[in-house]
């Protein structure tokens, strides 16, 4: 195979290799009915003049599969934090005890579930569109590159195949977050 050719193909795997992290990332941030420290990743909380993430002032952890637990470095924060993920709008209630701030994760109703699987569902077609975007990209660099053409209907068919093979990747995890999100 062509130097040239290997390149645009490498490049194109490592291209659909990030849109697949950036949809596991992006499922991550939707929770499933278990708490998980992830939930908070978004919180952002004013620490001496500056927007900070929560995990950068205190210690997020899940005692169990209903509670998250924040601790944060320096006591005088606990206010702070508690109006941090209220104002986050993320759907929870947090408690101060004075030690740290407790957040008791709601069961999920049916109706949030398939709100959550819609919402992973646009996730996962966004990365489907991204690496669809890539094999275009991919198609476009081979045919400038200057090779015979039975070169280039062969790179277009590996560049396919990639393709495919990534969008099964997608569907499948699709498939498994769906799962998680409606076990009850």
């Amino acid at each position: 195979m062509d130097e040239e050719v290997k390149f645009v193909l490498d490049s194109t795997k490592e291209s659909m290799d990030g849109s697949i992290s950036h949809l596991e990332k992006a499922l991550m941030k939707i929770r499933a009915g278990k708490a998980s420290p992830m939930m908070l990743s978004t919180v952002m909380v004013e620490y001496y003049g500056s927007q900070t993430p929560l995990s950068q002032v205190s210690n997020i952890n899940t005692p169990d599969a209903r509670t998250i637990s924040v601790q944060p470095w320096e006591k005088n924060l606990l206010g702070e934090i508690e109006t941090a993920i209220m104002n986050a709008n993320l759907g929870f209630n947090p408690m101060n005890n004075g030690e740290m701030v407790i957040i008791n994760v709601p069961p999920l109703t049916e109706e949030r579930r398939i709100q959550l699987v819609k919402q992973a569902k646009a996730e996962a077609e966004d990365a489907k569109v991204s690496v669809r975007s890539a094999r275009q990209e991919a198609n476009k660099e081979l045919k400038a590159l200057d090779i015979s053409e039975d070169l280039l209907s062969n790179a277009e068919v590996d560049v396919q195949a990639l393709t495919d093979s990534y969008s099964k990747k997608i569907d499948g995890i699709l498939a498994n977050k769906e799962a998680e999100i409606m076990k009850v």
